[in-house]
């Protein structure tokens, strides 16, 4: 199927005031909520989900409706941020794809239970850790990457063998109307859901007892999040947003680095949970930066950005209020700056002379700009780091290899990437999520996976060893203590662990 050009931007506009027929209504709040959950668990109880066959033929599909749509989505995430196709094919539907495809080639090697290693008091034992599905999990998804921060988690549920419930940001309603139209026609009607529900009803919905939660937004919001879940004692996963500091060394290849920076902060006109939110640059570099940056920013988005088919618009009116509030509030224009309400349009932006009381420090970022603060070398950019809360993501860019350890090993974040930006939070073979302020848990592949399971610990014990284990039964004698006591200590020699009869 062939896709449909991006619209140009003169059109842009108008499409977000299109009237659209033939809308679903949207099943919206806890009540509607509440419906779906019996439906699920009643689904998960009768064993729906436990085979194989099934959650490879759910990821299938799933992969199916992805492909079959993908001009949908485009079209869908064009109306609702203007995201251009190439972003929306890019950052949404291929990570998508590839974690699906992923846990289809691996999930029968991912089911299997994991034999753990006998000692001789279980010789004649078998020690497994069996990967069993948590149950019903509700998957709360994010504006920011309305798609990809719903469908990746629910790609590691399905595999896990969970029944779900998706409440797709409603920020983003047409994105959300699409997903609710499409997964009844592709997955199980009676394992898979999708509700929506506002950010207050968030919490009335976690307290219907689930038995995950999968929360991606602001730390806020994380908060009311997991002292909700607390109360019904759910398991939780949280990827929150936070400031991701960038430093830029003056030893580094400074036209590499200014693209890579500028294309993962303007992305998606800048609404992005991972990438840079500051930059700390040496002192020494930061002329080559600025004018760097400025090379990128013309080569990307050309003279004029808000003519160019490759960068967005803001999501709503009051994202749009506060990142123009941050930007009024915050250091001195440097590039960029240009504003329009009608749109929502606000130009790529770099600031300079930032203090870190500013707004624009003080806040998150939803917005397409840039600050840059100074400092005099690595030690000073790390002090800072470390007097901040854990971010989500630390950067690095310098040639330096040693420089980089020493800022990989003395900060502490959800993630560290050198030399390039945002691609860590997106391979399916390593872990992502968050530190102390900055979430906690983790998924993608194999992750997400261990993420919507529990690792039963299972030991199928044999009684041809009576003749040993009686020593722990009552009436205790010292006699039979010296013995135990004895084989533990020559089984802590040899194996490195103790194990008592």
């Amino acid at each position: 199927m062939s896709s449909p050009q991006n619209p140009s931007p003169t059109r842009w506009f108008k499409a977000l005031r299109r009237p659209r027929t033939g809308d679903v209504c949207l099943k919206s709040g806890a009540t509607a909520c509440s419906e779906v959950l019996k439906r699920a668990r009643a689904a998960f109880q009768a064993g729906r989900t436990v085979h194989d066959s099934f959650r490879l033929s759910q990821l299938e599909a799933l992969v199916r409706m992805l492909m079959e749509h993908e001009c949908d989505f485009v079209d869908t995430l064009c109306r609702d941020v203007q995201k251009p196709r190439f972003e929306t094919v890019m950052s949404e539907l291929m990570i998508v794809k590839n974690e699906a495809l992923h846990a289809i080639s691996n999930l029968k090697k991912w089911m299997e239970p994991q034999r753990i290693e006998r000692n001789w008091a279980t010789a004649f034992d078998e020690c497994l850790v069996v990967n069993e599905p948590l149950g019903v999990v509700l998957i709360i998804g994010n504006w920011t990457s309305p798609l990809q921060l719903s469908l990746v988690p629910l790609v590691g549920a399905i595999a896990a063998g969970n029944c779900v419930i998706i409440n797709p940001s409603e920020i983003c309603t047409h994105t959300a109307e699409l997903l609710h139209r499409l997964i009844p026609a592709y997955l199980d009607n009676e394992c898979f859901h999708s509700v929506v529900g506002a950010t207050h009803e968030i919490p009335e919905m976690v307290d219907l007892k689930f038995d995950h939660i999968f929360f991606s937004g602001s730390k806020e919001d994380g908060i009311k999040v997991a002292q909700a879940a607390a109360r019904t004692l759910a398991r939780v996963t949280l990827v929150l947003s936070g400031k991701n500091p960038c430093y830029v060394d003056k030893q580094c290849d400074i036209n590499t680095t200014a693209r890579r920076i500028t294309w993962a902060r303007f992305h998606n006109a800048g609404q992005s949970a991972v990438a840079p939110d500051y930059i700390l640059c040496h002192a020494e570099a930061i002329e080559n930066l600025l004018q760097a940056l400025r090379c990128a920013l013309q080569q990307f988005y050309g003279a004029d950005p808000r003519e160019s088919r490759s960068f967005g618009r803001i999501v709503n009116e009051d994202s749009f209020n506060k990142a123009k509030d941050q930007l009024w509030r915050s250091g001195k224009v440097m590039m960029g700056g240009q504003v329009n309400e009608m749109e929502r349009y606000i130009a790529p932006t770099v600031l300079l002379e930032v203090l870190e009381s500013d707004p624009i420090m003080q806040q998150d970022v939803f917005g397409p700009i840039l600050p840059i603060l100074t400092v005099q070398d690595a030690d000073e950019a790390i002090a800072f780091i470390n007097s901040r809360e854990k971010p989500l993501c630390v950067y690095a860019y310098s040639s330096n290899n040693k420089l980089i350890s020493k800022i990989m090993n003395e900060t502490s974040s959800g993630s560290f990437c050198s030399n390039d930006s945002v691609l860590q939070s997106l391979m399916v073979g390593m872990p992502f999520g968050g530190v102390g302020a900055s979430g906690m848990g983790s998924y993608h592949g194999h992750y997400s996976f261990d993420a919507f399971s529990h690792k039963k610990s299972c030991l199928l014990r044999t009684t041809r060893i009576e003749c040993m284990t009686y020593l722990r039964y009552p009436p205790y004698e010292d006699r039979n203590l010296s013995l135990v006591t004895l084989a533990s200590s020559l089984n802590l020699k040899s194996q490195g662990w103790c194990t008592i009869l």
